[in-house]
């Protein structure tokens, strides 16, 4: 049995902004069949301390980064936690990251720290625990590496990069203030154009990297999505690897999923469609009802789809649309709802909601400019909802596009479009609506989704195989 600590800013079903929450709170139990005892480190937040139940203190702090802490342990979902309980870091109100207003909470740095350095404690024998191997994600997990050095623990540190647009940069001043070790503020460490990289410490700490597919792992490589760290990926690239993710199929199961209208093959989703057009009053359309459940933002190229709306709406199609983000692009969407009976918005999130989409639109949009994994198009796929999208990162990993040879075969999935633009975005609508005038075609392109695999298995392996490895390799030292 390998031990492995996970260390996470987010994590389902507690606390989610985006897909590494569902990473974070799905492998644990995938990986408990691979042999792999998970136990996950999560901030105790405010927004879940009334959700954990029976907990145990396992260890405090006097000063953990200005303040009090304890660490927690209980079992939440299945999930075995140890809740870094810190109210001075993170008992307020507002979002986990940002405040009221959307700005990053200023002391963020010391806050993610926090989390990285009792990370590197347990392993260093704090409990009466001890992982095999660290397991951190994205740049909130990236300082870890640097507490291990500290403190002389050899452990090793595995880190997923689930989006690298984010990198948890400060001042050097913070050096003292993070308890960082000021001789290794520098290129070969976390020193990033004079400012201090938690995402760059994570990198370059690391024993192995991974990212959530392989295609991404090869953009990361190239300056167009590196976001200039591809220079620290190129030198760490021998000991990069990617993942795609899964999804948890018991959870998202269009047979059993209690938000819904249960069905087993395509013919059940018409009975949903009509419900969702209801909920969004929309009326009965002859075109196919397309479906986007987002951030909005100009990274998940919502822009480009309000841009290419007329393609998709002139020949009868339609659009309900469930998210929040850039202010912009909301009052944007809300005008184009407001002026065209075909597109319904909904602002903000809904997780039944949601799966009552996936359940009833012909198409799910995922538009987006760069994508780590992508989750949306898998749940797509799983209720047969074709997934139209961009062609980058675990997009392109996961959708076979509707080519005259993919077609010939019988094994299309779904449209990938390219460049990622509004022009071809407007193009994958009318290959869309082609290929939803021609049913039989149509369901057997459902058909074929609804049986891809998207569940963990073969994922959970994968990071498995990454631990193992790492364990024989500290065996044989």
């Amino acid at each position: 049995m390998i031990k492995v600590l996970s260390i996470t800013s987010e994590c389902a079903p507690l606390i989610k902004t985006g897909g590494l929450a569902d990473v974070a709170g799905a492998l644990p139990l995938a990986a408990a069949d691979q042999g792999c005892e998970m136990r996950t480190l999560l901030p105790g937040y405010r927004a879940i301390m009334g959700k954990l139940g029976q907990t145990k203190k396992v260890a405090t702090f006097k000063d953990l980064f200005g303040g009090k802490a304890t660490l927690l342990a209980c079992k939440v979902a299945g999930l075995d936690l140890l809740v870094l309980d810190a109210p001075h870091l993170f008992d307020r109100d507002g979002g986990i990251y940002i405040d009221a207003t959307g700005q990053d909470w200023p002391d963020n740095p010391e806050r993610f720290a926090a989390l990285s350095f009792v990370a590197a404690e347990i392993a260093g024998g704090m409990l009466d625990w001890s992982p095999d191997i660290l397991h951190g994600h994205d740049w909130q997990a990236g300082l870890t590496p640097e507490y291990l050095h500290n403190a002389e623990v050899q452990t090793p540190f595995v880190f997923t990069i689930h989006n690298i647009a984010f990198h948890g940069n400060c001042g050097g001043e913070k050096l003292g203030d993070l308890r960082l070790d000021p001789a290794r503020f520098d290129v070969d460490h976390f020193e990033f154009w004079g400012q201090i990289s938690a995402l760059k410490a994570g990198l370059m700490g690391a024993a192995k990297i991974n990212t959530v597919s392989r295609t991404y792992a090869e953009e990361l490589l190239t300056p167009e999505f590196g976001m200039g760290l591809d220079g620290v990926l190129a030198r760490r690239k021998a000991d990069l690897t990617g993942i795609v993710n899964g999804i948890d199929t018991a959870a998202w199961d269009p047979q059993t999923d209690p938000n819904i209208k249960p069905f087993k093959s395509p013919a059940g989703k018409a009975a949903n469609k009509k419900a969702l057009q209801k909920t969004f009053g929309l009326a009965p359309s002859d075109g196919p009802l397309c479906v986007l459940i987002s951030r909005l933002t100009e990274q998940k190229g919502i822009d480009l789809l309000i841009d290419a709306l007329p393609a998709l709406l002139d020949q009868g199609g339609q659009l309900a649309l469930l998210g929040s983000g850039d202010p912009r692009l909301e009052v944007a969407l809300l005008e184009a709802a407001a002026t065209h009976k075909n597109i319904a918005v909904k602002i903000g999130y809904d997780e039944p909601l949601s799966h009552q989409m996936v359940a009833g639109g012909d198409a799910i949009l995922v538009p987006s400019r760069f994508e780590p994994c992508g989750l949306t198009q898998l749940y797509g796929l799983r209720y047969g909802a074709l997934p139209l999208v961009a062609l980058t990162g675990g997009l392109a990993d996961t959708v076979i596009n509707a080519s005259p040879a993919a077609l010939s075969a019988g094994v299309a999935t779904g449209i990938q479009f390219f460049p990622v633009t509004a022009p071809a975005l407007s193009n994958g609508f009318t290959r869309l609506h082609d290929l939803y005038a021609q049913p039989k075609l149509w369901k057997q392109m459902q058909r074929n989704a609804m049986k891809q695999k998207v569940d963990w298995e073969t994922s959970a392996a994968a990071y498995r195989d990454i631990y193992a490895t790492l364990v024989e390799a500290g065996s044989a030292q």
